[in-house]
């Protein structure tokens, strides 16, 4: 291009000079006619010359003025490749002051124009990028054409390596839900929503497919999993709770109405019936106050009154409060000791834990005549423990044994009058002090149920103040 244009100035220019030359010979010729023969002759010659030397003294400034023209738009063609390539950060010299430098200055803000634009548009993109990798959301964009033009990190989390841009949706995912609301939203036009559940194990997705104005859908993936989870465990509750009630309720309902119903009834009869109304009553009493229990330390506003007590001072006050539940079931309640640690504990709190413990470990361990409650040091924590020696707690059991209502031997825990809370409060009440709880047993050997405490962040004054503390006010 640029060898067209210096060829074409050069052409100009010699235009120019022929009709220079015409004109001078049209002047020559008015002036031969007014002129003496001889010094026609002279003047001619003169002319001729003066061309032939203005002929060649313009012709290199013609050469060097087109080629300094033609350098400069090859420098103008080089940017806007430039430009066409991508790299905003291209510049002209324009520093000449003539239309081509007014030119170049003009180019030069538009390329900056268009890289402040470019800049912008990435960083708008890059935000939107980020916004949804950080959404909880799983996303994903299609073209019309049904292949993946766009997904967040989650939703590559989820499809692994065979969710890529351009790959068909249908060979990334499986899940005929949401391959079904992708394909309705693009045929269609319309949003659509779905459950998904088959494309992560134990997840649950809430689907929600809508069309893109510029062509293909949308699908937003929304984990509703702890939702279900949590409704499951609502039903489940209110499930078990109906039970418990109503077995002790029909009972009560049956021995009153056989006592109503009998003009005469036998002295003994009635007295065993009354007993047995007593005992399903007292049934339907602890398993409400375990409910009230159970629902105040679930409650978001539970709150202790947490403060440092020494480790021994709270198995030693265990000990002395709940020996007397043991005294008449043959059941010996042993020390097996505890340190002389300060921990971060709610007395009242503390004192509902042993004692669940202790409850249990009399219920189902009654067979080995003893219990063992004592404590140990932790990196950091102290480790408490309730052992007893009974027949103990199958492994397939151990992973539930915290859970709300569940029983290892229901026909047995019913008759010992067990609620099936205990532990479960005992979880979330050691929970709320920063620690765990957990149970290790095998069949024959017993069961020793753990939790543990934080230790008390306290200076050495303090320690001993607290160590000062007597027995009754540490427990």
């Amino acid at each position: 291009m640029t060898r067209k244009v210096f060829t074409k100035l050069l052409a100009l220019f010699v235009f120019l000079l022929l009709f220079q030359t015409a004109v001078m010979e049209l002047l020559l010729r008015l002036f031969v006619e007014h002129t003496p023969g001889e010094t026609l002759n002279m003047h001619v010659r003169e002319a001729l010359w003066a061309g032939a030397l203005a002929l060649l003294l313009a012709l290199p400034l013609a050469a060097w003025a087109a080629s300094s023209i033609s350098a400069r738009l090859q420098r103008v063609v080089a940017f806007a490749r430039r430009i066409a390539q991508g790299d905003l950060s291209a510049r002209l010299d324009g520093a000449d002051g003539d239309e081509l430098s007014t030119m170049e200055a003009a180019l030069n803000q538009t390329a900056e124009r268009l890289g402040q634009n470019f800049a912008e548009l990435e960083s708008r993109r890059h935000e939107l990028a980020t916004m949804l990798d950080s959404m909880q959301e799983a996303v994903v964009a299609v073209t019309r054409e049904g292949q993946v033009r766009w997904s967040n990190a989650v939703m590559q989390r989820m499809a692994g390596t065979q969710i890529r841009v351009g790959r068909p949706l249908v060979h990334s995912v499986r899940d005929p839900e949401l391959l079904a609301c992708v394909k309705g939203a693009l045929e269609q036009g319309e949003m659509r929503s779905g459950r998904a559940s088959s494309l992560s194990p134990g997840c649950i997705f809430e689907i929600n497919a809508a069309p893109l104005p510029s062509g293909g859908a949308l699908a937003v993936l929304h984990d509703v999993s702890r939702v279900e989870a949590a409704e499951k465990s609502r039903r489940d509750f209110i499930a078990n709770v109906s039970h418990e009630l109503r077995t002790p309720l029909t009972s009560i309902q049956g021995y009153v109405e056989t006592l109503v119903e009998d003009p005469s009834p036998n002295p003994e009869t009635s007295r065993e019936f009354l007993g047995i109304i007593q005992k399903n009553a007292s049934r339907m009493s602890r398993l409400t106050e375990d409910l009230l229990a159970l629902a105040s330390v679930e409650s978001p506003d539970y709150r202790l009154t947490a403060r440092p007590m020494l480790a021994s001072a709270l198995v030693q006050d265990a000990i002395e409060s709940l020996g007397g539940i043991v005294v008449d079931s043959g059941v010996e309640l042993e020390s097996a000791g505890a340190p002389d640690l300060l921990v971060e504990a709610d007395p009242d709190a503390m004192n509902q834990v042993f004692g669940n413990l202790v409850e249990n470990a009399l219920k189902y361990g009654k067979g080995g005549k003893r219990i063992v409650v004592g404590a140990r040091r932790r990196e950091g924590e102290v480790e408490f423990f309730v052992q007893d020696f009974g027949p103990g707690i199958a492994s397939e059991h151990l992973d539930r044994i915290f859970e709300r209502f569940y029983r290892v031997d229901k026909a047995r825990s019913r008759e010992s009058g067990g609620t099936g809370l205990g532990l479960a409060i005992v979880k979330h009440i050691v929970e709320v002090h920063g620690g765990r709880a957990w149970v290790e047993s095998e069949l024959g050997a017993g069961a020793a149920f753990h939790f543990t405490l934080p230790r008390a962040q306290r200076t050495q004054a303090q320690e001993l103040a607290a160590t000062d503390v007597p027995e009754e006010d540490a427990g």
